[in-house]
């Protein structure tokens, strides 16, 4: 959460959104609790396609506890392969996708975060027809 911001308030935010249907938030907010503050601000490259996991939860409830553990220092993988409601059970891998081929909302949020690893990961939390997505990005081309 960007400094200086009333957790309350973001969190009413998301919630706001996610009954629209929306994203989930702001656009370039990272939930991740400063773990990219760089990928935030810096300017990335464009890519074509990203390797990129996630952790799906259908309830918000369950994503914010998937996401209370990654802010302790839990790796992305192995909170996936516990929490994630989806068939990617290889710690949330989805491989390498290309523009165009996932989810509107989800592949908006993807393709803006920057690289990080599953012991360290940047990550953004967005909400389309499935449910809630906790992303992270491993690497771009």
């Amino acid at each position: 959460m960007a400094k200086g911001k009333d957790p309350k308030k973001d969190s009413k935010k998301d919630s706001k959104a996610d009954d629209k249907g929306g994203k989930g938030g702001k656009k370039g907010k990272n939930d991740g609790g400063g773990a990219g503050e760089e990928g935030k601000n810096s300017k990335l490259k464009g890519a074509m396609s990203i390797n990129v996991r996630h952790i799906l939860c259908e309830k918000f409830s369950k994503s914010e506890q998937a996401m209370e553990r990654l802010k302790n220092g839990e790796r992305f993988d192995d909170v996936a392969k516990e929490m994630s409601e989806d068939k990617a059970k290889a710690g949330g891998s989805l491989g390498w996708q290309t523009k165009g081929n996932l989810d509107p909302q989800f592949e908006e949020v993807a393709f803006k975060l920057a690289p990080s690893t599953v012991s360290n990961p940047t990550y953004e939390r967005v909400k389309t027809q499935f449910g809630y997505h906790i992303i992270m990005v491993e690497g771009r081309k």
